[in-house]
């Protein structure tokens, strides 16, 4: 059986670990945390929605 929420969670996981270590670098050259957790947020969000439609 094909289970959608985990495909959804791992999916979201993947995404935000990716976007995480680009943006834990940015943040220790500097950047304000908060804009680097609403590019990391905005970045899983952008893969999931791409993933899903393609």
């Amino acid at each position: 059986m094909h289970n959608l929420q985990k495909d959804w969670i791992g999916s979201v996981a993947i995404a935000a670990l990716g976007a995480g270590v680009i943006t834990s670098f940015a943040v220790a050259q500097g950047q304000n945390p908060f804009v680097g957790l609403g590019i990391t947020v905005f970045a899983a969000v952008s893969a999931v929605a791409i993933d899903h439609f393609l």
